[in-house]
């Protein structure tokens, strides 16, 4: 996923570049208006775009609605203002979300997942006769549920959301830390991967080896 921050910020800039390419995700980051409209004229396959409000030569409000609005790119505004009108205005004029700083980077992942999911609109993805249900987190094979546990099935989503792409071995023991408050080492990836796999009966998840995890995207 290629994600656009529009951020003049530099210590938000650093922080949110980490996190994301952490999380298997492509971010570019412009930290002025004329900047931003100079990059979308010749980059038109960003998938979400983060604005914030206040930005060194102008509004953040003014480069939505003057060039990113006509390019249908959901859109999450990131600012430091809570006046509740600027909230409304940026919902208003067609934003997807609204984000207020200090802000949590799992809050905010969280959020561009739901969006980028809706907007695809993949609430329910089939991967030969595996079919998961990312709204009700429940799987499928040939259209009899599996039974999963709460944690296998959140590890196996992770892979779902990212079809296509490997997601790394760390950001896995990183997510099963933050489900289960346990201190896990990476045996514990490769022994709830096993289980996955011999209860799907279906070799979807191909392992890199040295990285981690994938599922192409084959019906």
């Amino acid at each position: 996923m290629k994600i656009l921050l529009v951020e003049d910020n530099l210590t938000i800039i650093k922080g949110l570049k980490y996190t994301f390419e952490k999380n298997n995700y492509i971010l570019t980051y412009k930290t002025s208006i004329n900047d931003a409209e100079d990059y979308l004229d010749s980059n038109n396959n960003i998938d979400l775009i983060i604005l914030d409000i206040a930005l060194p030569d102008g509004n953040g409000f003014d480069l939505f609605e003057n060039k990113i609005k006509s390019m249908n790119k959901p859109t999450i505004f990131l600012t430091a203002k809570d006046d509740e009108d600027d909230i409304v205005k940026g919902l208003d004029i067609g934003a997807e979300d609204y984000i207020t700083k200090p802000f949590s980077t799992k809050e905010l992942l969280a959020r561009i997942n739901k969006i980028l999911l809706r907007s695809k609109k993949q609430s329910i993805i089939v991967v030969k006769d595996i079919k998961f249900d990312l709204d009700k987190m429940v799987v499928f094979k040939n259209n009899v549920q599996l039974n999963l546990t709460s944690l296998e099935t959140k590890i196996l989503s992770l892979l779902f959301l990212e079809l296509g792409r490997v997601v790394n071995r760390n950001m896995i023991l990183d997510k099963i830390w933050e489900w289960t408050g346990n201190d896990v080492d990476d045996h514990t990836v490769t022994v709830y991967l096993k289980r996955i796999r011999e209860k799907l009966e279906t070799d979807i998840i191909v392992t890199v080896k040295g990285v981690g995890y994938r599922i192409d995207n084959e019906k």
